[in-house]
């Protein structure tokens, strides 16, 4: 596989593990807690560091998903109590993600976690940092660990995916039914920190906020149908990938950044030309109806 095409490929597995994920958060109004995982992961980061010693073992995505939980629990917890829930939500990963960076600044100076790791990426990186298996180059470490949440978010969404519908759509009949929401819920939440960090040395932890979102927002102008939308989340997320990195080529600029443009640009397709809430479509179809009115008028007797 050509470095061109690793890249291609790895930016498209991130897009459609993050847009997938995010279709749900999307359709249940928490949009901006794949922003808040994405920051508060930080400490899980640096306390899997101190008892592996690794940034590569499963530790630092059990630590990161650990404190993705936590940052879930303190949201929920502040939004029963009262609190406004976009308040509960800045607060809580704005305390956990400084208590992440006081972390690394007192125990873990010597890490790789600078503003390019966490907050950037590098996906041009990618197909240079490889894995060894018996002596066997067995291809680039990104592709696998994002591969691997991908199969973990296909595999768990595929078996509770009837659950995870009425919980999204419809929490109360769910709670009737027996149906226990607010596992399912940390279930989802699980699954979006194992993604964000699974992601971060791809395209960093704010451009994963991106493809947490973008593709799902976009399929969702585009379908009004749950099963719809998660497959034109992933096409999204593929076509972001390819016409990012050819956009790249072209300026010169960020892979991951051109990536994300390219979804925000299929957004903006979609908002004005989405056939169910296209702006423009909805603009014809009045003016339509406008001169069909005033040519009845005319016409009329």
């Amino acid at each position: 596989m050509t470095m061109g095409m690793t890249i291609i490929v790895t930016g498209a597995m991130v897009a459609v593990a993050c847009g997938f994920l995010g279709c749900f958060l999307i359709l249940r109004r928490l949009a901006m807690v794949g922003d808040a995982i994405s920051h508060a992961v930080l400490p899980g980061i640096v306390v899997a560091y101190l008892f592996s010693g690794s940034l590569e073992s499963v530790w630092m995505l059990l630590g990161a998903a650990a404190f993705g939980l936590l940052c879930t629990f303190l949201i929920q917890t502040l939004s029963q109590q009262g609190v406004q829930h976009d308040a509960a939500i800045s607060v809580t990963f704005t305390f956990l993600f400084a208590v992440g960076v006081i972390m690394i600044s007192l125990f873990a100076r010597q890490v790789h976690l600078d503003l390019d790791h966490v907050l950037y990426g590098e996906i041009a990186y990618v197909p240079f940092n490889t894995w060894t298996l018996f002596g066997w180059e067995i291809g680039p470490r990104a592709m696998w660990i994002v591969g691997a949440a991908l199969f973990l978010s296909l595999v768990v969404v595929g078996l509770l995916y009837k659950e995870l519908k009425v919980v999204t759509f419809d929490p109360q009949m769910a709670a009737a039914l027996g149906i226990p929401v607010l596992l399912i819920h940390y279930v989802l939440m699980g699954l979006v920190s194992v993604t964000t960090v699974a992601s971060f040395e791809s395209v960093g932890a704010i451009l994963v906020v991106a493809m947490l979102i973008v593709p799902g927002a976009t399929a969702y102008l585009l379908t009004d149908k749950l099963e719809w939308m998660l497959a034109i989340s992933a096409v999204v997320g593929i076509l972001s990938s390819i016409c990012g990195y050819w956009m790249a080529l072209w300026l010169d600029a960020s892979i991951a950044g051109c990536m994300t443009v390219a979804a925000g640009l299929l957004f903006i397709l979609a908002f004005l030309f989405s056939p169910l809430h296209g702006v423009v479509t909805r603009w014809l179809v009045r003016r339509s109806l406008r001169l069909t009115t005033t040519n009845g008028e005319k016409n009329a007797p």
